[in-house]
């Protein structure tokens, strides 16, 4: 009879499989893991980028009615006394304002219907309707044996600066000085001007009900023999808070091209040819969005208070 020998063998190395149990328990512990630490990294990156933007917001020149202004900054006191200044802007107590200056200066538009480029035009939104803001600029000449002044040539624009008139206009008396070294204005051009009595009915319909804005704006409506309400009449030549911009003391009453020249470093009136009443009215518009927001605002609460 034959041995039948049966060899039974463990295998010491063979891979032994740990309780499901703490398999998953492991898996779990893994997964948490990885949770937290991508938790933690977003929170880091998060308070990192809160951070970038607070010190960006910071870096950034202050804006004014939507162009970067850069000037020094003012006392407390000064800028108190500018806005207080600004609602009294056309009261009769205030000492009045010199006519446009009479310098040998040019514009680069001389004649009606001329584009004007704008090398720094300030981008700003009306605090109210745009279509109800208009700027007047008006040139005169000399009639008469006193040489008194007479309108021959009225440019008016709007919020945007787009022409909306400009004409020449031939004054009722003679003219004995056209006064072309400031004016602009030559023999020819008032050959076949508008008659002034049918230019102030049209200039009349374009302003009424409007909010004008001038500089030295009382001698333009003088010229044009009409009163327009204080409440709607915006005189930049008489803004504290221009002259402040431009380094200039509060008070004094600035010519145009030197507020131009200062606050939008660009030259009008230049050469020989005289003034533009368009490049004018433009610069007048573009000074008054400059300090729009502050101007209004304190004509408004002025406004209120005196309600009140």
């Amino acid at each position: 009879m034959s041995e039948i020998w049966i060899n039974l063998s463990h295998d010491e190395t063979a891979p032994k499989k740990a309780p499901a149990g703490k398999v998953n328990r492991k898996k779990e512990w893994l997964r948490r893991k990885r949770h937290n630490r991508g938790a933690k990294g977003y929170r880091e990156g998060k308070q990192k980028n809160n951070q970038y933007r607070q010190d960006f917001r910071q870096s950034q020149t202050p804006l004014q009615n939507g162009a970067s202004i850069k000037c020094p900054p003012a006392s407390t006191s000064t800028q108190s006394k500018s806005l207080s200044y600004l609602a009294s802007a056309h009261s009769s107590s205030m000492p009045p304002c010199g006519e446009k200056p009479k310098e040998p200066l040019k514009s680069s538009a001389s004649s009606p219907g001329s584009s004007v480029s704008s090398t720094c035009k300030p981008i700003t939104m009306s605090s109210g309707n745009p279509s109800k803001y208009v700027a007047i600029d008006c040139e005169m000449v000399g009639t008469g044996p006193k040489s008194l002044s007479e309108l021959a040539r009225c440019s008016i624009v709007s919020y945007e600066g787009d022409v909306i008139y400009d004409k020449f206009i031939k004054p009722s008396a003679r003219v004995t000085d056209y006064r072309t070294r400031w004016s602009g204005i030559r023999r020819r051009d008032l050959v076949n001007a508008m008659p002034f009595t049918k230019a102030r009915m049209e200039i009349l319909s374009l302003i009424k009900g409007k909010v004008v804005v001038g500089h030295a704006i009382h001698n333009d409506f003088k010229v044009i023999g009409y009163c327009h309400p204080p409440e709607l009449t915006r005189d930049t030549s008489r803004i504290p808070l221009l002259n402040q911009m431009a380094g200039i003391e509060g008070n004094k009453c600035t010519s145009l091209k030197t507020l131009t020249k200062a606050i939008f470093n660009r030259d009008i009136q230049t050469g020989n040819k005289g003034h533009s009443s368009v490049e004018d009215a433009r610069a007048t518009m573009e000074l008054y969005k400059v300090v729009e927001h502050e101007w209004e605002t304190q004509l408004a609460a002025n406004s209120t208070a005196m309600l009140g």
